[in-house]
């Protein structure tokens, strides 16, 4: 299945399903048994969480929120990169990455067009330039165009060197535009539980190999680690895109000087006739808003932890464990949103039977799930937890920990940083959710055979899968990015070669730092606990 998923030989989904046939017949796991693993509560959570994410790209919701950030925030050249960073990032942290950027991408097109527009007829008589920068790439026919004009009126010899200087400052602060987009993208993701899919992974992985962990993973106690590590990385980010494509003059970058004024208003009036032809917000926006503000709040309190949660009062287990899960909460929202109305006290005309009244349509409907839903990934996950899930019967996974045993005379942050790297790597040529599948089970069965506590390990781990910063083909929105032109595999390569390092240091700093009093980290859990390791749950494992 690695090697399947490795060279995409076959789609991943369809390779996910191999344990269904495998595994029974080899005498590992039972069929019945082999397939429960498809869609246990983290699918549930998966598909839940999709459907009020869909809801809001449905209802444009997404675009309304870019442009109202956008809007406050300008569009000075370093500010303007910082904005759509934090508006991808915030976006990603909800809807799928691949959608965020698609919408993006064309915004930031038509702002940064009009960043370099052409000199009007006073500037060409006077012999101004243009100061401002651009994104868009121009095609054949354009090329040839300029290349017309050119031709009737030659520019003076003296003007040529300071506009072909201008022209590489436009194409390289529009490289910059463009991956500051699909890095946001990824980066946000890892912030909260459903951001992507690796991180359901993970806590899948968690509860299937560790029954009685004590759901130490959900989605409070992830946001609390994984949101302080993307806010930090978010704005080395945008520091490293901001010298590497603006240069180190931030007078200029910050918009400081007064130049190009006339550019920026015509941007900013472009953010602002978008927004304007969204209209006020329609009922059907304020009810999903509405709705999706109570699903993240039921996530946060449901049981935080740190404080006794709706969930532990009202469905408690015997033991005090809330018998709801994240995915029950995130299904009853998605229920709602197939029930309320898009249009309040207005019956409309039923277009298969002329001069009936229908109801409105609800704010969501099976047709628009069923096209918007990425399927495959409920497979692809379910695959992956099968498989992990056969190696712990078949024992594979204790003979893989005995062997990484020797791996204890190391220092626990080197083993932390190395893993990191490895994955990080890995996940420029192989999809993230493909990885964390491949890597967690060994992880687990290493930190065991080791007296380390598991997601000291599988934590940082599953963050460093998101950091597919290199390749185009690495993430889907360095693809959509890579789509647009003006990029080269160089340019991004070289960027991103550099953010992967910044990535791997700051979730070794989070690891290393507020994760341990949030997760325990400290001693080795006894929840852990299998019959090899009865030794360690006594041990301390002392922090950095």
């Amino acid at each position: 299945m690695a090697l399947f998923w490795c060279t995409e030989a076959l789609p991943l989904a369809i390779t996910a399903l191999f344990p269904i046939i495998m595994f029974p017949m080899m005498g590992i796991m039972d069929a019945s048994e082999v397939c429960i693993e498809y869609l246990k509560d983290t699918n549930v959570l998966f598909l839940g969480g999709l459907l009020v994410a869909i809801a809001v790209e449905h209802w444009n919701l997404h675009k309304r929120i870019a442009l109202s950030v956008l809007l406050i925030i300008g569009v000075r050249p370093a500010l303007l990169i910082l904005g759509f960073m934090l508006v991808t990032a915030f976006l990603s942290m909800w809807i799928s990455n691949t959608a965020t950027t698609a919408m993006m991408v064309p915004i930031a097109q038509a702002v940064l067009e009009q960043l370099h527009q052409a000199p009007t007829g006073k500037d060409v008589e006077e012999g101004s330039d243009n100061p401002a920068f651009v994104l868009q790439e121009p095609s054949e026919k354009k090329e040839g165009s300029k290349l017309d004009i050119r031709q009737m009126h030659p520019e003076p010899p003296a003007a040529t060197e300071p506009r072909a200087q201008k022209n590489q400052e436009q194409l390289r602060f529009s490289q910059g535009m463009s991956l500051c987009v699909c890095y946001s993208a990824s980066i946000g993701g890892i912030a909260t539980l459903t951001g992507t899919t690796p991180n359901l992974v993970l806590q899948g992985q968690v509860n299937a190999l560790f029954p009685k962990n004590g759901n130490v993973v959900n989605f409070a106690s992830w946001f609390g680690f994984a949101f302080p590590t993307m806010v930090i990385l978010l704005l080395l980010s945008w520091l490293w895109l901001q010298v590497l494509f603006l240069g180190f003059n931030f007078r200029k970058n910050f918009g400081i000087g007064g130049q190009a004024r006339d550019q920026e208003r015509a941007a900013y009036r472009v953010i602002q006739t978008e927004y304007k032809l969204l209209g006020p917000m329609t009922f059907a926006e304020n009810a999903v808003t509405i709705l999706f503000v109570i699903l993240v709040v039921l996530w946060f309190t449901r049981e935080p932890g740190f404080f006794t949660g709706w969930g532990n009062l009202a469905f408690a287990k015997a033991n005090g464990e809330s018998m709801v899960s994240d995915g029950t909460v995130a299904i009853f929202i998605g229920i709602i949103l197939f029930i309320v109305p898009s249009k309040i006290s207005q019956l409309i005309q039923d277009p298969e039977k002329p001069g009936k009244l229908k109801a409105p349509p609800a704010l969501l409907n099976w047709k628009t799930v069923n096209e918007k839903m990425p399927w495959n990934i409920v497979f692809l996950l379910g695959g992956g937890f099968a498989l992990a899930k056969g190696s712990e019967e078949s024992g594979l996974s204790e003979w893989l920990g005995n062997k990484l045993t020797p791996l204890q005379n190391i220092p626990a942050p080197a083993i932390a940083f190395i893993l990191c790297l490895l994955v990080a790597t890995f996940t420029e040529c192989t999809s993230n959710v493909a990885t964390t599948t491949l890597f967690l089970p060994i992880m687990a069965s290493m930190a065991q055979a080791i007296c380390l506590h598991p997601l000291y390990i599988m934590l940082p781990c599953t963050l460093s899968a998101s950091l597919a910063f290199m390749l185009p083909v690495a993430t889907p929105p360095n693809a959509i990015v890579f789509s647009f032109g003006g990029l080269k595999v160089s340019d991004m390569a070289r960027t991103g070669f550099l953010l992967n390092i910044i990535g791997v240091l700051v979730i070794t700093l989070a690891i290393n730092s507020w994760a341990y009093p949030i997760f325990q980290l400290h001693t080795f859990p006894g929840w852990a606990d299998h019959n090899s390791t009865v030794q360690c749950l006594n041990t301390t494992v002392l922090g950095p």
